[in-house]
């Protein structure tokens, strides 16, 4: 497992441009991989924005993640978009993209572009992702771009589909599907290309904040490299602390505050003053 010394704190720069898309292709041009990273609230904007990554996906995999839905496709618009106003506020250098959940923009260009005007307009996002690669949603994409908001798409293992596609499962392991989505596209590709699982060979990568450090239950996909393993440590935490009450060592004395013996005096001669109230006594 890789990660930095655990006494290294990385402080966000504050001399850091905000990243955008002319940034971003010129990044691809020198060859330089893009980091990219999922977020869903403050604090886990705040740590992306502190390690300097280039992009944060505010994906509908929140849906798992934090809302604790079996799958993306019960997510609604509100709920992302709340999601994604939290991140906005803990973030000031990576491109954000806001991931459009499903159902908010299959039925008309209209709809899409509507969808993706509120993603800017009431989260502040950069851009924003639909999934699929069918004629419909590239209708859509063109649609969104159109009325000015960029567009990232979504092929391959595709969530909000998963069911047509079997399952949860690797996908381009067959001609047909190589054609649609390997590497051998690459170098016809003019976009830069961002993968999850999908080898070396893209643009960038891509991981779910759950999965690289570790807050989740099993060891997830084979794909996922995991840099920590906070859900142990959480639960360690908040195990200890539970003992620490049950047997009294917390609150220790440290944890408390003190008073002027002064007002101390004062304050027990008022208490003392007023009459206790039925079956009680006073100290």
């Amino acid at each position: 497992m890789s990660s930095a010394p655990p006494h290294i704190t990385v402080p966000a720069d504050a001399s850091r441009l905000p990243v955008t898309l002319p940034i971003i292709d010129e990044k691809v041009r020198r060859g330089e991989p893009l980091v990219m990273i999922t977020a869903y609230d403050f604090p886990s904007a705040r740590a992306a924005e502190a390690a300097g990554v280039d992009i944060v996906l505010v994906g509908d995999s929140g849906a798992m993640t934090v809302l604790g839905y079996p799958s993306t496709i019960p997510v609604s618009l509100d709920e992302l978009l709340m999601l994604a106003r939290a991140v906005r506020r803990g973030l000031r250098t990576p491109f954000m993209v806001g991931d459009l959940p499903f159902g908010s923009y299959e039925v008309s260009d209209q709809q899409a572009i509507e969808t993706a005007m509120r993603f800017v307009k009431e989260a502040g996002c950069d851009a924003v992702k639909l999934e699929r690669g069918n004629e419909n949603s590239v209708a859509r994409a063109r649609a969104i771009v159109q009325a000015g908001i960029p567009v990232m798409g979504h092929v391959g293992l595709t969530p909000q589909t998963s069911t047509a596609l079997g399952g949860y499962r690797a996908q381009a392991r067959n001609t047909s599907g190589a054609i649609r989505i390997a590497r051998e596209l690459m170098p016809l590709l003019e976009i830069p290309v961002i993968g999850i699982g999908a080898g070396a060979a893209t643009d960038g990568q891509v991981l779910v904040f759950h999965d690289l450090l570790g807050i989740r239950e099993g060891r997830g996909a084979r794909f996922v490299q995991r840099y920590a393993d906070l859900q142990d440590e959480m639960v360690r935490g908040i195990t200890t602390y539970a003992a620490d009450v049950r047997e009294r060592r917390y609150p220790a004395p440290e944890h408390s505050y003190s008073i002027d013996e002064g007002e101390l005096a004062a304050f027990r001669t008022e208490l003392h003053s007023l009459a206790p109230p039925p079956g009680r006594t006073m100290c």
